[in-house]
């Protein structure tokens, strides 16, 4: 008898935590993996300067990091008809070996353009693996524990939020750049072998009565990708051709993204097209803020860069606080509650948060601020993984864990992309105003949350 099937973990009475006996394997496993995608995301931005002037190529310096972003986008597309298809197991190693590949390859660079190589092979990777972990939380874990198991993945995040940077910081200063990327497949490989156990089970789920044939996912992917770069690439052009570039990217990521995310997304149509919409509207509030916040707090409040990222750091202990209670709470509020709540928390924390543009507010606020919008994410982000799985019949979980997670990386790229070109075109003559424009956008996109939280 499979002991990590639905109905057994309902029949046993002692598997009531995610580190009981019959989970605790599979948790840490896959706590430590989501541990090891953070760090290698926060350690590589604190090391990407350095390993820029060591290989020559700042003029790669973006493709860098939007690549990777770009090309998560295929790894979560064939993850999920994959992890449909066949189960969780073979697109989590295909995922892990992508990674791992990529991370080899990048630590080995003689040249930027090898190690660009590497970075979007990690991105190909770290999608996949991302949505075969989800498909594991469906298949793996009852209702009941799901919460729990997403607070677990913000935990995860949390701490190479708070000591990543740094570590990357040292390891560079003494050991080497290359090391920054090198480290990571040491302790990933044997995380990856304490899921064996609960990957060794029943892969395949019945499909129901005409299901769909394989469709061209994984082409709109691609294009999705490709556009997703031209953004990226747009952002560093200027003038009329910046313009035109970043029109036709914004354009053909909503054309791919209505084959790849379920029907009625981008309408807002209720239930769980919602849901996935929500994911990328928060998201994209989140982090475009979280972009500008370090430099909005070194160059017009005179912060330190170590104290700037201490303010990151509130955030991400908000995030986890968010996390902890709604997995925890004893109140029975339901998620769509849940929802509304943090996405009114996570408003009016960066609300507060921006309010440091103006110098006679105090510097006390906006630590508040931030730390309510972390807060507010957590309540949000990880709701939104349950209600996924939940909405989702078992044949269905990859798909919609790839479209949760596809929703959040487009949303974020635009988002990114937009804020950083409007920035660039005000950064030299009135760099406030650049500020304000980029820091409204994360505001009426936190307050569109809140619109689409009622209609979850």
């Amino acid at each position: 008898m499979n002991t990590n099937s639905p109905v057994a973990m309902a029949q046993a009475p002692v598997a009531d935590s995610i580190l009981s006996p019959a989970h605790r394997a599979t948790t840490v496993g896959m706590v430590v993996l989501v541990a090891l995608l953070a760090f290698e995301a926060l350690a590589v931005a604190a090391a990407m300067p350095t390993v820029a002037e060591a290989l020559d190529g700042l003029r790669l310096y973006a493709l860098a990091f939007g690549g990777t972003l770009a090309t998560s986008v295929v790894g979560m597309t064939v993850a999920g008809r994959w992890a449909d298809r066949d189960g969780p197991a073979r697109p989590l190693w295909w995922g892990l070996a992508s990674f791992l590949l990529g991370l080899l390859l990048a630590g080995l660079a003689t040249r930027m353009g090898m190690l660009v190589a590497g970075r979007l092979l990690q991105g190909l990777g770290s999608g996949a693996i991302s949505v075969a972990l989800y498909v594991m939380v469906g298949r793996h874990y009852s209702e009941t524990l799901r919460p729990k198991v997403f607070a677990a993945f913000s935990a995860g995040w949390v701490v190479p939020s708070l000591v990543g940077p740094a570590i990357s910081g040292l390891i560079v200063q003494h050991l080497g750049w290359r090391w920054v990327f090198l480290l990571v497949p040491l302790l990933a490989v044997p995380a990856a072998l304490m899921l064996r156990p609960a990957l060794a089970g029943p892969a395949r789920v019945s499909a129901p009565a005409g299901a769909e044939q394989p469709d061209d996912r994984v082409r709109w992917a691609g294009g999705a990708a490709l556009a997703a770069l031209l953004l990226y690439v747009g952002g560093q052009q200027h003038g009329g051709v910046a313009a035109a570039c970043m029109i036709v990217a914004v354009i053909a990521l909503l054309w791919c993204a209505r084959r790849l995310l379920p029907n009625g997304t981008l309408a807002l149509r209720r239930g769980l097209p919602s849901v996935i919409a929500l994911r990328g509207v928060a998201a994209s509030a989140f982090f475009a803020c979280e972009a500008y916040l370090p430099l909005l707090l070194q160059r017009e409040r005179g912060l330190s860069p170590s104290w700037a990222g201490a303010v990151l750091s509130l955030g991400a202990l908000g995030w986890f606080a968010g996390s902890w209670l709604q997995g925890h709470q004893q109140r029975g509020w339901s998620r769509q509650r849940l929802l509304r709540v943090g996405t009114v928390l996570m408003s009016v924390g960066i609300t507060a948060t921006l309010a440091v543009l103006f110098n006679a507010v105090p510097l006390l606020l906006a630590l508040a601020g931030w730390a309510l919008t972390g807060f507010g994410m957590g309540l949000i982000y990880a709701s939104l993984s349950v209600l996924t799985l939940s909405l989702s019949a078992p044949q269905e979980q990859g798909r919609n864990s790839s479209a949760l997670q596809l929703s959040e990386a487009l949303c974020v790229a635009t988002a990114l992309a937009v804020s950083g070109a409007l920035f660039a075109l005000f950064v030299e003559s009135a760099p406030h105003t650049g500020y304000v424009l980029c820091l409204a956008i994360t505001v009426g996109l936190a307050v569109f949350a809140t619109v689409v939280a009622r209609r979850v």
